[in-house]
């Protein structure tokens, strides 16, 4: 039995890392997938047919989350091509990284905007469909960073904060019309971002993690299944730290 079979997931910055290891176990689980990329038209096209093998609807849509129009454009797009959207998972994210002394006004708005305002526009845009078919479940993706904080790291910091109390207030907000919401925070999660990083910092990560290991983008994914099916059905407003017992 695939648990999300018949559902369509609408998951945001999914051509490469968490959102595309995401996308892939959906599809296996037998989700409809739609998907958004910001510029990589060549992996989104790649990543269609990846998905489609799995015998699922599955389509890209180059979107920019951060903007309040086209996300209510791409929420009804996808509506009109998979005649529903049953799980949200608000995964598009950047960093612009560097001591709060030395961080432009620019630095700071543009994570905002891309982290934490793309997650209330794409929520307002699903919402309405969602009520009316009484049911859904919305993920959003914070960090342990959004827990813990990070030097170097303000305004990422702030915008994963931010999502958590977002989540919280939508999960009371909707609750009554079976409509849950939740938020991963994951670890030092190995994708090609970290991939640039020295073999030496990257040792040390491990280390100090107690599962002594990086986390894997299918590692988000299994959580993200357990959290859009109807196994959770009684769990909202929660946050579920994906990081190898790093905050523990």
């Amino acid at each position: 039995m695939k648990l999300l079979e018949n559902k369509t997931a609408l998951i945001t910055g999914a051509t490469r890392g968490i959102g595309k290891g995401i996308a892939q176990v959906f599809a296996k689980q037998g989700a409809n997938v739609a998907f958004t990329y910001s510029s990589s038209v060549e992996a989104a096209i790649e990543l269609e047919k990846e998905l489609q093998e799995y015998g699922v609807k599955a389509k890209g849509y180059q979107s920019n989350a951060a903007n309040y129009e086209a996300a209510q454009e791409l929420a009804a797009d996808v509506l009109k091509e998979f005649g529903s959207i049953d799980i949200l998972i608000n995964n598009a994210g950047i960093t612009k990284d560097n001591l709060l002394m030395r961080i432009s006004e620019d630095d700071f708005d543009k994570v905002i905007e891309v982290n934490l305002k793309s997650v209330f526009n794409l929520t307002k845009a699903v919402i309405r469909p969602m009520m009316k078919q009484r049911a859904g479940s919305i993920i959003n993706m914070s960090s342990v960073v959004g827990l813990k904080g990070n030097a170097g790291q303000t305004n990422y910091a702030a915008s994963k904060a931010g999502i958590l109390g977002f989540s919280k207030s939508v999960a009371l907000e909707l609750g009554s019309r079976n409509i849950r919401c939740n938020v991963i925070a994951p670890g030092f999660i190995e994708t090609e971002m970290t991939e640039s990083l020295p073999e030496e910092t990257v040792k040390e990560w491990r280390n100090s993690i107690p599962l002594k290991r990086g986390g894997t983008p299918e590692d988000i994914a299994n959580a993200c299944v357990f959290l859009a099916s109807d196994m959770s059905s009684y769990i909202t407003g929660q946050t579920l730290s994906v990081d190898g017992g790093m905050l523990t």
